[in-house]
């Protein structure tokens, strides 16, 4: 007579390996969630920098170039305009100078006001998840803020 030997896992092995797969989820689970938050976090944080490198690419390649204060450099094929050697904020300003995904919303501000992208998606009030440009006074550097509450 041939003699079978069962193979598998009994009740107990599997229900002991289930019980470990729902406590490891249990801690993973709430960790894998806040990730979309950093992960917009992120991109703002990241979009400043982008910012704060296309401003300062402008103004070398203004003075490198001797175009005047308040002139117009060309940047790869779009013409952006300065203000105090910087670009300024409307849309022929600052995001001329920069490549911005569809991630962000600008709302540019009048030569020499305030422009501000904000992050589409963003789960917080108006006004979270945004960077803001203002651009260069006499003498002194545009200001790039970042406002991350709510993201």
């Amino acid at each position: 007579m041939k003699s079978y030997q069962s193979r598998g896992f009994t009740l107990i092995e599997l229900v002991v390996v289930i019980t470990i797969l729902g406590i490891l989820a249990a801690f993973a689970i709430p960790k894998f969630i806040a990730l979309d938050t950093q992960a917009r976090t992120a991109t703002v944080n990241a979009l400043a920098g982008t910012v704060r490198s296309g401003a300062a690419l402008a103004r070398s390649l203004a003075q490198a170039s001797g175009t005047a204060q308040n002139g117009t450099v060309t940047m790869e094929g779009s013409p952006v305009v300065l203000l105090n050697f910087y670009p300024d904020s409307p849309n022929t300003g600052i995001p001329a100078a920069i490549n911005v995904s569809a991630d962000f919303t600008y709302a540019p501000g009048a030569s020499g006001a305030v422009g501000t992208w904000t992050r589409v998606g963003a789960p917080g009030a108006a006004g979270t998840c945004v960077v803001t440009y203002t651009p260069a006074a006499v003498g002194a550097a545009p200001v790039v803020a970042t406002v991350v509450t709510g993201c």
